[in-house]
C-alpha cells in the first residue's frame, strides 16, 4: 500500500481534505519487551539510527504562539524547541493548558488566526521552514507528509458522511483516485487497523462505532498517505485501560512498519512509558525538561516532572493519600515573574521568584553532560540527586 512515488511536488499543490479539518506504568527493563513488543535495546538502536541521520525529520526552534483575548495577550507557547527523528517517538507531557496541543496546531498550520498568531520561531520539516511556505504548499504537506490524530474522534469525524467516504477522500483529493478505488483503499485501511468486517462496515457512520473503533479510524485516516510524521494528540482520551493499550500497541506497530516519526501528546505518564524514546515536559508554554524516557522515569531533574511522577497511583501505596501538586497552573495572560512554576514548587527559593531559569544541560556525577537531558530549573542538581 505504498504511494510514496506519487507525492505532490512544490509545483503541484493540493487542497486539504475538509471532513476532519481540523494505571501505573514503568519503562520495560533493558532488553525486555514492553506492551509494544519492542525491547529497550531495539528502541535505543532505533533512536541512535535516527540521530545519526543528520538533519532531524522535524525541528521546532524557539516557537512562540500568542492569543489576543479580552483579558490580554495569552502566551500559550513561549520559546519551545524540540526535534524528532525518523522512526523516533517523542512524548510531550504536561497538564492541560501547558501548550502541547497549540504547538501541534502550529506545526500542522491549523491555528485559529485570529485570535492566535505565531509570534516567532521556526518549524523545519526536512530542513524546510514551514512558516515561510505558501498556504498551497503547506496544504500539500498537511495530510500527505505530516498527519495528525485528534483527541476526540467523534467530533473530528463528519457525522453525516460514512467512514469509508471520509477515508477515501484522502485518496480522491491527494491521489486523484476514482470513487471505487478510494472505497477499496478505505477497506484496506480499515483492515490494517484491525476493524472487524471492514468491507461490510465501510458504509457505516461514526456514531455506529465504539470509541476505540472510531479512534482506529482516525489512525487509519492519518496513515492513509503514509506520512513521514504523525502527531497524536491525546489519542487514548476517554478510552478504557484495555482499549488504550490496544491503540498504543497499534500505533507503535504501524510506526515501526512505516518508520514514521511520532509526536505523542498526553498528560498520562503511564501511557507513554513503553512507547516513547524521549520525553519533553511542558509547563506554562515552556519546555521545562527533556530526557530519554528511562532516565526521566528513574531520576527526574525538574520539580514539576518529579511531582507528575509522584502523582501516579501506585499499588504499594494502597490506603495512603494520593500525592497532588498543590495549586493550579498560572494564567497565560499573567505569568508570574521568574520561574512560572515557583508558586507551586516545594523547592522554590527567592531566586526563583525573580530569575527565569534557562534550559540547563544536565551533568552526571563526574560533571560530564548527559546526552539529551536538559532542565529549566535553578536547582536541577538538588532535584536530580536528591
Amino acid at each position: 500500500m505504498s504511494d510514496r512515488t506519487e507525492r505532490p511536488t512544490a509545483d503541484e499543490p493540493n487542497a486539504t481534505t475538509g471532513t476532519t479539518g481540523p494505571v501505573e506504568a514503568s519503562p520495560s527493563a533493558a532488553g525486555t519487551a514492553g506492551t509494544t513488543g519492542e525491547t529497550d535495546l531495539e528502541k535505543g538502536a532505533r533512536t541512535a539510527e535516527g540521530a545519526a541521520g543528520g538533519t532531524p525529520l522535524l525541528e521546532v526552534r524557539d516557537l512562540a504562539v500568542e492569543f489576543r483575548t479580552r483579558e490580554g495577550v495569552a502566551r500559550a507557547v513561549n520559546g519551545v524547541s524540540y526535534s524528532v527523528n525518523a522512526g523516533e517517538t517523542l512524548a510531550v507531557l504536561g497538564e492541560s493548558g501547558s501548550g502541547k496541543s497549540v504547538t501541534a496546531q502550529a506545526i500542522m498550520g491549523i491555528l485559529d488566526t485570529p485570535p492566535g498568531r505565531i509570534a516567532g520561531g521556526e518549524i523545519r520539516f526536512r530542513g524546510e521552514d514551514l512558516l515561510t511556505l505558501s498556504e498551497d504548499r503547506r496544504r500539500a504537506i498537511r495530510g500527505d507528509r505530516i498527519a495528525m490524530i485528534f483527541q476526540d474522534a467523534l467530533s473530528s469525524l463528519n457525522p453525516v458522511l460514512s467512514v469509508g467516504y471520509q477515508l477515501g477522500e484522502m485518496f480522491r483529493v491527494h491521489r486523484g483516485a476514482s470513487r471505487r478505488e478510494a472505497r477499496d483503499r478505505a477497506v484496506e485501511l480499515m483492515d490494517r487497523v484491525r476493524i472487524p468486517a471492514a468491507r461490510e462496515r465501510v458504509n457505516d457512520y461514526p456514531h455506529q462505532f465504539s470509541g476505540g473503533m472510531r479512534q482506529r479510524i482516525m489512525i487509519a485516516m492519518a496513515l492513509a498517505l503514509e506520512p513521514d510524521l504523525i502527531i497524536a494528540d491525546e489519542p487514548t482520551t476517554a478510552l478504557d485501560v484495555t482499549v488504550q493499550a490496544q491503540v498504543m500497541e497499534l500505533l507503535a506497530e504501524l510506526q515501526r512498519e512505516f518508520r514514521m516519526g511520532l509526536i505523542l501528546i498526553t498528560h498520562d505518564l503511564g501511557v507513554v512509558a513503553d512507547v516513547a524514546d524521549r520525553i519533553a515536559v511542558m509547563y506554562a508554554g515552556r519546555i521545562v525538561e527533556t530526557a530519554p524516557v528511562k532516565e526521566l522515569y528513574a531520576a527526574p531533574a525538574h520539580p514539576y516532572t518529579k511531582g507528575l511522577l509522584e502523582s501516579i497511583p501506585r499499588l504499594d501505596h494502597k490506603g495512603k493519600e494520593l500525592y497532588a501538586i498543590k495549586g493550579l497552573p498560572p494564567s497565560l495572560t499573567a505569568l508570574p515573574a521568574g520561574c512560572s512554576f515557583h508558586p507551586r514548587c516545594p523547592m522554590a527559593e527567592e531566586r526563583c521568584t525573580t530569575e527565569s531559569p534557562p534550559l540547563h544541560t544536565v551533568l552526571d556525577t563526574s560533571e560530564a553532560p548527559v546526552p539529551g537531558r536538559d532542565s529549566a530549573c535553578h536547582y536541577w542538581k538538588e532535584t536530580l540527586h536528591g
